[in-house]
Formats: C-alpha cells, sequence, structure tokens
C-alpha cells in the first residue's frame, strides 16, 4: 500500500491549506485567486500539449497549486457571500419584517426560533434588508415556518466572549448565518404567510409530522427525545442529564444522527440483495433506488456533516457495486471531504466535521490492526470483538481532539459501544418500521411500545455506567502539536509492517521535537507570578498565581456562570478548579490583598497598587492584547485582565 495510490488523499491537504489561508485573513480578493487559477490552467495545458515532454513533477506541482488557490477562492467567496447577507442597519433599526425558518423548540424560560430578515423600517421608509435573528418568544401561539412576522423592535448583535477560552457562541452561530438575536416575549404579530408552500417550510412539515408520530406512538417524553435525535437528527430538546450521561460514556454519537445511522439505513435497504437473486440491470435500479433513498434520508436529518460524509461514501461504493468494482476506502474518505469542503469551506471548523473524519480515518487505519489481535471462537463473539475493534479504532482517531475541545475522556467507551451500538441498531430497525406502519392502528402502536422498552433500556444501561467509579477522566488539556504527535504515533504504528521505518523514524522524532518545542516556548513565555481579573456585568473574579501556588477571590461574581466563563481558562492554563481562597484585609471602602500589594475598590472595580507595581497590564478580551493601560491602577470593567508581576 503506497500514498501514491491514493490521489484525492494527496489533494486533500492542499484544499484544505488553501482555505485556512483565507481564513486567517492572508487570502487574496476574488477576482484575483479566479485569475490565478486560469494563468494556472492556461499554463498546465500549454506544458501538457506542448512538443516538449513535461515533467510529471511539475505538472504534479502545478495541479496542486491549483487546488491551494481553489481552497482560497472559494473559501474568500463564502466570505463575501456571508457578508452580503448580513445587514449592519437591522441593529439600528424601528421593526423589521422577517419569516419563521422552523419550529419553535421549547426552553426553559421560553421558545426559541429562527427568522429570515425580508425588511427593515428605519426613520425614513421600508428598505430591503437580510440577516438571520435567533428569536425567544412567550406567545400563547407557536410560531409556524413561512408565517412573516412584524417585530417592533431591533435585534441585537450576538456578542463575543467575554472571557480567554470561554465558548465563542457567536462564531458558532456565525458559520451559520446568524449574527443576531432578541427576545421578543409576546409582541409577536403575524402579518402574512404566502410563501409556506416553498420546498423547505415543506421539508420542516415533513419533520414535524415525523417528530408528531414518535409523540404519539413512543412511551415517556425522554424515550420521545432519544427517538426523535435517533431517527431524524433532531436533538435541540434532549434533556440535559440524559445528554449528559452519553456524552460521559462516549456514546454522545448515538443521539447525533451520522454515519453510523446512514450506514445503519445502508444495511437495512441492501438486506433484500442478499436474499434475492438479481441480474446486473435489476441490481443497478436496486443500487440506485438505494442512494436515493440515502440521500432523501440526509435532506431529512438536516444535511450535517457526517451524514453527507457518510452519504457521499455509500454513494460512492453503490457505484462501485453498479460496475463491479470495490473503489479504496481512503480514497472516498478524502473525496467526499473534498466535496463537502467545496461545498461550505467552513466547514473545516465545524467540530463534529473534524470528529466525524478523524473517527473513520482511525476506524480505516486501525481497526484491520486491532482485529488482528485475536481470532474469536465462534461468530457471535467475533460480532462483538468487530464492534469492539470498531470502537477502540474510532475512539483513538478522535481522542484527542476531544480532549483539545471537551477536555475529558470515558473510561468506559468501550463497555458502553458494546452495549448500546446493537440497541440503537434494535431502535433505529424497529423505529423506522414504526415510521413507515403508523397508519396501522395496532402494529404502530406495538412498534412504539417496542421502541419505547428498546430506549427505556438503553437509557437505563448509559446511566449505571455513568456511575461507575472514575467514569470520566475530567480537565484534561493537549496542545495543536500535541495532538499532531498523537496522531503521528498511531500513522507510525499502523504503517510499520510494510512502510519505510526510516522515514517512520524521521517523522516521529520531528513531530517529538516539534512538540518539546512548542510546550518549552509554552514554559518560557509563562509568567511566574500574574493576577487575571475577570470582571461581568454582574460581579467580578480574581485568579492568582505565584510560583506554584494559585489562589482566588470572588466579589459577587454568579457561582453557576464559573463553570463556562472562568473554568475553560483555568482548565488550559492548569489551575485547580476551585483554587485557595487569598488573604484579603478589609478597609474602608476597599479591600486590601497583601499578596501583590493593591488596594480594590468593589464600587468602580478598580484596581491600585501600593509601592512596587506590576511590570504589565493587559486587556485580553474583549478588544484583545494592549500593552497601552496605565501600571499604577486597572479599571476593570466588563472584560479580561492580564497584570504580569
Amino acid at each position: 500500500m503506497r500514498f501514491a495510490d491514493f490521489p484525492f488523499l494527496r489533494y486533500l491537504p492542499f484544499l484544505v491549506s488553501g482555505v485556512l489561508l483565507s481564513q486567517s485573513g492572508l487570502g487574496a480578493p476574488v477576482w484575483v485567486s479566479a485569475a490565478v487559477i486560469g494563468g494556472l490552467w492556461l499554463l498546465y495545458l500549454f506544458l501538457l500539449l506542448g512538443k516538449k515532454t513535461s515533467s510529471k513533477l511539475g505538472l504534479a506541482l502545478l495541479g496542486y497549486a491549483m487546488l491551494f488557490v481553489l481552497g482560497a477562492l472559494l473559501s474568500e467567496g463564502q466570505k463575501k457571500r456571508a457578508t452580503q447577507a448580513l445587514d449592519p442597519a437591522l441593529e439600528f433599526c424601528e421593526a423589521y419584517l422577517a419569516r419563521v425558518e422552523k419550529y419553535d423548540v421549547q426552553k426553559p424560560n421560553s421558545q426559541e426560533n429562527l427568522l429570515e430578515v425580508i425588511q427593515l423600517r428605519d426613520s425614513s421608509a421600508w428598505k430591503p434588508s437580510k440577516g438571520k435573528v435567533l428569536v425567544y418568544h412567550k406567545s400563547a401561539k407557536p410560531l409556524l415556518p413561512g408565517q412573516v412576522l412584524l417585530v417592533s423592535k431591533s435585534p441585537e448583535q450576538i456578542p463575543p466572549p467575554t472571557f480567554p477560552n470561554e465558548f465563542d457562541y457567536r462564531a458558532f452561530l456565525a458559520r451559520k448565518g446568524i449574527h443576531f438575536r432578541q427576545f421578543v416575549g409576546k409582541e409577536v404579530q403575524v402579518v402574512d404567510r404566502a410563501e409556506s408552500g416553498d420546498f423547505r417550510f415543506w421539508l420542516e412539515r415533513t419533520r414535524r409530522s415525523l417528530v408528531m408520530v414518535i409523540q404519539r406512538k413512543v412511551l415517556g417524553l425522554q424515550a420521545q427525545q432519544i427517538a426523535t435525535a435517533l431517527l431524524l437528527g433532531q436533538k435541540e430538546s434532549l434533556d440535559r442529564e440524559i445528554r449528559d450521561a452519553y456524552a460521559q460514556t462516549g456514546t454522545m454519537h448515538i443521539l447525533a444522527v451520522s454515519g453510523l445511522h446512514v450506514g445503519i439505513i445502508y444495511v437495512i435497504l441492501l438486506f433484500p440483495l442478499k436474499g434475492l437473486r438479481l441480474g446486473k440491470r435489476p441490481r443497478k435500479i436496486y443500487l440506485l433506488f438505494v442512494v436515493l433513498l440515502i440521500w432523501a434520508y440526509a435532506v431529512l436529518t438536516g444535511f450535517s456533516p457526517s451524514v453527507v460524509r457518510a452519504a457521499t461514501m455509500f454513494t460512492l461504493f453503490s457505484l462501485g457495486q453498479m460496475r463491479e468494482r470495490k473503489p479504496s476506502s481512503w480514497n472516498v474518505l478524502a473525496f467526499s471531504a473534498m466535496l463537502i469542503i467545496a461545498m461550505d469551506p467552513g466547514v473545516i471548523f465545524d467540530v463534529g466535521f473534524q470528529l466525524s473524519y478523524s473517527a473513520v480515518a482511525g476506524i480505516l487505519l486501525l481497526q484491520p490492526l486491532i482485529v488482528r489481535w485475536w481470532l474469536p471462537p465462534n461468530r457471535v463473539v467475533e460480532y462483538f470483538w468487530q464492534i469492539t475493534a470498531v470502537s477502540i479504532a474510532a475512539q483513538l482517531g478522535t481522542f484527542p481532539l476531544s480532549i483539545l475541545y471537551f477536555h475529558s475522556f470515558p473510561s468506559y467507551f468501550l463497555l458502553a459501544n458494546l452495549l448500546i451500538i446493537p440497541l440503537s441498531f434494535l431502535v433505529m430497525n424497529v423505529g423506522i418500521a414504526m415510521l413507515a406502519l403508523n397508519w396501522v392502528p395496532f402494529l404502530g402502536n406495538l412498534l412504539g411500545w417496542i421502541v419505547s422498552g428498546l430506549i427505556w433500556l438503553q437509557n437505563w444501561l448509559t446511566v449505571q455506567i455513568q456511575q461507575l467509579p472514575g467514569g470520566n477522566m475530567e480537565r484534561l488539556t493537549i496542545t495543536l502539536t500535541g495532538m499532531l504527535l498523537v496522531w503521528g504515533l498511531l500513522i507510525v504504528w499502523a504503517n510499520w509492517e510494510w512502510g519505510d521505518r526510516r522515514k517512520l523514524v524521521y517523522l516521529m522524532i520531528g513531530l517529538f521535537l516539534a512538540w518539546r518545542a512548542e510546550r518549552l516556548g509554552r514554559e518560557l513565555r509563562q509568567p511566574a507570578s500574574e493576577l487575571l481579573v475577570f470582571s461581568g456585568e454582574k460581579g467580578l473574579l480574581m485568579d492568582f498565581k505565584v510560583g506554584d501556588q494559585h489562589f482566588s477571590w470572588n466579589e459577587s461574581f454568579p457561582l453557576e456562570q464559573i463553570s463556562f466563563s472562568i473554568d475553560p481558562n483555568r482548565v488550559a492554563a492548569h489551575r485547580p478548579q476551585m483554587p485557595e481562597s487569598v488573604l484579603a484585609l478589609d478597609g474602608e471602602g476597599f479591600r486590601y490583598f497583601p499578596i501583590f500589594g493593591f488596594r480594590f475598590g468593589a464600587k468602580d472595580n478598580s484596581l491600585h497598587w501600593e509601592g512596587k507595581g506590576p511590570r504589565k497590564v493587559e486587556r485580553i478580551l474583549p478588544d484583545g492584547g494592549t500593552d497601552a493601560l496605565p501600571l499604577d491602577s486597572l479599571s476593570a470593567n466588563n472584560g479580561a485582565f492580564q497584570v504580569v508581576f
């Protein structure tokens, strides 16, 4: 097996590199990238059709350069479209008209929905406008897709994160084209529903009708939520406790419609081919029918990256069967990634996209090696051993990303997947039959009862595994170079038997040296003594670091906000979750902190140093770093500040 045998695997890094260049802000305008690609194509054709024999290396380099520029071009085009789809005047309008995009989603104290803005009214007149607004309302009547609403207040732009390493909800929604939010209360006025027959609203209504079937046939609220997530990919209304249970046992992928679900449907649809002896033509027609159903399911579940990836791969495998050829899994995987990136270049920053492809890559790379560890004595044991090998391989491929983003690792992922995946397979089989045959009175109810029982068992097992001691390792960290080192070691292991061992050793040494250099640089940049000030709307919190000691002081900062606002930075900096409380002396209208010799005024969040002051005072967020802040005092209002001593 040679890397040269997988052309699309060679093409993919160049396309991704062009996207990354553009996303970093170094990309050229669209017309420049288009002109460069045109010039490269002309040069490529000139060399290819020229009388003199062209160098294969030169032609290959030109092809890679075109892919690189194409990635930048696609990304720049997407950024331009995103800019055109955002109307900054929307934030200052007096009112606006918007179309409802989906059905309401129940939140703890309100209903959530998404509006697509049509027009806005400023001080002079109504004007065409664009933009998406995430709204929360308490209207007695639900909002329905296709309705046109008149909103008499302007929305606000979604704010950026206030504190370092805090989840960037603004960027998360921006990748979906959502830049505004608004609480409209009961002030919802429906003025029209003229475009409710649009295809996307028909699709929303179809999804809603299937959800209603689940709610009628499946018993119990939790079972209904799990069935909706498993069968339709709608997990917005999942109970927080059951969501945490699946996440902490490493089975959350079962609740998000992914390649696993598409694979189950693909297996179900291909099952008749094993019992029927069809000719070539009927077989091709049936495989084409399977492909159409797979893509219909992808459309129905919302075109998530993992579903599109799986649908593309199974389509290519089906086309290969039509031609009686088996395409390379690596080529299919890389081609599907290139296709998704071409349609949406920003998807490379989507965590689901990254986890989906790293999981499949781990399975393709490592599962054959793991299976060879043991030869099961019978088919039943072999079936569970195959699931075990797939779970281990997928977890090895994804755990660096999981630690990077979520800082945790499920200790019992293997046990959980061995039990939950077969159950989810049964739920999918019976659930699909229930959705298709729900109109049959007795049968529909019976299938719903079976789905309810299976999901109850699945939830009970998940919670039991979650409660096992040491079930979830938390507060783990890894750097980008550390992640690359882990992946590099996995590649070396997978290719050790038939690869060039000298090159593999050089790769391992190079990655290890890069990891050590990155760690050394981080340690040298880390100050010995520092104070971090986190100032929010409801209070202020200070974290102190003196050598290896860590302290903290909470000045009315909400305790429920610490876990998602402050703790991510503590995890990244290897600080304890609950540092010791620092010594503070009360004075008249201020507190004195002997540890760094400063007075703190709670009324105006001001810090004043006595004697020797800090070496640097820097605002970290939300305005970005600057060394222009004075060194004798600090007014810490709404943001994060670093004070270095």
